[in-house]
């Protein structure tokens, strides 16, 4: 339960990279200690950034850091300590082991975007016991001289919470910890959210998750780049959201309406002469009042196009078959015997606790290297990979999508597909490396829609994307002619998918 101290405070804050568009202009908030905050907002509003500006010791000064534009003030209760699990493990760290990730993150003394943040660096004596102790907070029992690389998805989203969590930090940020969760995960992370006696930040568009503990709301509007602060639990604030949307729409129609009434009296007095002109003059202040009346409505966060996934022309046969699968067993990788086919219009779950070897499997049918699974030649695969190391991040978006589309389209053409996954002109210009990852989701998904694959294969697709836009991602998929590969543990989105085949690799664990 939140008191009445505030140890978070935005004054009029405005931020952007240099040469880049505003993310935030004079906005506006407070964070109370206790609290469980959710940030909503689309897509590239500033979620990861608010986190960014929060962890930065010297936020409430001028700005430091090359590229920075800041003004308003930060500031942060003294003596405070701060931690963020971010989204993904920084590129240059997969190299590392845990317990070598760990002591960087200690060395460093905010841990980049990884994890700890405005505290002192200093030395942790007896690390290991250490690692293993909020390693049983996460649920993650695996030996820390792992690499970090060779984890799944969901074991490395634990390693990021554990790596804030090891400093019992006063305020915790967390940046879609859901994200390759499974639901014994979620339910894990849930509970533990519930019973932190401390403050709590969380990005996410997990809803069912989100209401589970949330006390407030941050929207952040990526038009007017303000931000409003709401109090209530989650399904609370968006319906609220909505219903003053409604209301502040029905109040401008009343007054255009009356502006448009009042404007055709103030002509036909102005036409008639005399103190008429007079009577006309004095309505048109009044319409001018009036016109200062009516609000800027929030626009409604864009959803991107309905688009295609179009199949490879001849993808009959069996474009895949599985006859062996390696799953990971009490840290071994035994290879166990299966049975799959799936021809055209086919589709198969994958499906198993975090570790299990889901992404593994992936990664082998997309790269060819597979021993016991065979994918027909001549196949083209679209991959989806949940870390999107299969974009260049040193590319712009414009070059992946150039790539992508060959010589099939036009720029004119490629511009409009572009459009209708929200990446606009400047969006284009920017390296892969540079975007949020719910931006990066959506380039992969529009460079996916520009080829013709007879296989897809989809390696936790909802991962930071924006609820709007997955209902239009489930359409295109379940459209998909070709073959199809599926791993979620989103189970409303799964629903909205027709699949043929379930393989749960969790089985073998029961054997």
């Amino acid at each position: 339960m939140s008191n009445n101290e505030t140890i978070v405070k935005f004054n009029n804050v405005s931020f952007q990279w240099e040469n880049a568009k505003p993310i935030l202009d004079e906005a506006n908030f407070s964070v109370r200690r206790g609290s469980k905050i959710t940030l909503m907002g689309q897509n590239g509003a500033g979620k990861s950034t608010i986190f960014e500006l929060i962890m930065d010791p010297l936020s409430g000064s001028k700005p430091r850091l090359a590229g920075w534009d800041l003004s308003g003030t930060i500031n942060i209760s003294p003596n405070i300590t701060i931690a963020r699990a971010a989204q993904v493990i920084p590129r240059p760290d997969l190299k590392l082991t845990i317990k070598e990730f760990f002591e960087k993150s200690l060395a460093d003394g905010r841990g980049g975007k990884a994890g700890l943040a405005r505290v002192s660096p200093k030395k942790i004596y007896d690390i290991d016991v250490k690692i293993k102790d909020v390693f049983d907070i996460v649920n993650l029992h695996i030996p820390i001289d792992r690499v970090l690389t060779s984890l799944s998805g969901g074991q490395q989203a634990r390693v990021l919470l554990a790596s804030a969590l090891i400093q019992d930090p006063d305020v915790l940020l967390l940046d879609e910890p859901t994200n390759n969760l499974d639901k014994a995960g979620i339910s894990h992370l849930t509970q533990f959210i519930k019973d932190y006696q401390k403050t709590v930040m969380v990005i996410s568009h997990d809803a069912d998750f989100l209401n589970s503990f949330t006390d407030g709301v941050l929207y952040l509007d990526i038009f007017s780049k303000k931000v409003e602060q709401y109090t209530g639990d989650y399904f609370t604030v968006v319906k609220e959201i909505q219903n003053r949307l409604e209301r502040e729409r029905m109040k401008n129609a009343r007054l255009e309406k009356d502006i448009s009434h009042r404007k055709e009296q103030a002509n036909f007095f102005a036409q008639k002469g005399g103190h008429l002109r007079d009577v006309s003059s004095k309505m048109k202040k009044q319409i001018e009042k009036l016109e200062e009346d009516i609000v800027e409505v929030r626009r409604e966060d864009k959803t991107i196009r309905d688009f295609k996934i179009i199949c490879q022309d001849d993808s009959g046969g069996d474009i895949i078959t599985l006859n062996s699968v390696t799953v990971a067993i009490k840290h071994k990788f035994i290879e166990k015997k299966v049975n799959i086919r799936l021809t055209k219009k086919e589709r198969l779950l994958l499906q198993g606790p975090n570790g299990i070897g889901k992404t593994t499997l992936l990664e082998k049918l997309a790269s060819g290297h597979a021993k016991g699974e065979h994918v027909r030649p001549g196949t083209a695969i679209a991959y989806y990979r949940q870390d999107f190391s299969n974009l260049d991040f040193n590319a712009t978006v414009y070059q992946i999508l150039q790539k992508a589309m060959g010589n099939s389209g036009t720029e004119q053409s490629l511009r409009a597909h572009a459009a209708g996954f929200l990446i606009d002109s400047e969006m284009l210009k920017t390296n892969i490396g540079q975007l949020s990852e719910g931006q990066k989701g959506l380039v992969a998904f529009a460079a996916i829609s520009l080829g013709r694959p007879g296989l897809l294969i989809l390696d936790e697709p909802t991962n930071h994307i924006n609820f709007r836009h997955i209902p239009v991602i489930a359409r295109a998929i379940d459209a998909f002619e070709g073959a199809m590969i599926l791993v979620s543990h989103s189970q409303d989105f799964v629903e909205q998918v027709h699949v043929d085949q379930i393989l749960d690799l969790g089985k073998f664990l029961e054997k």
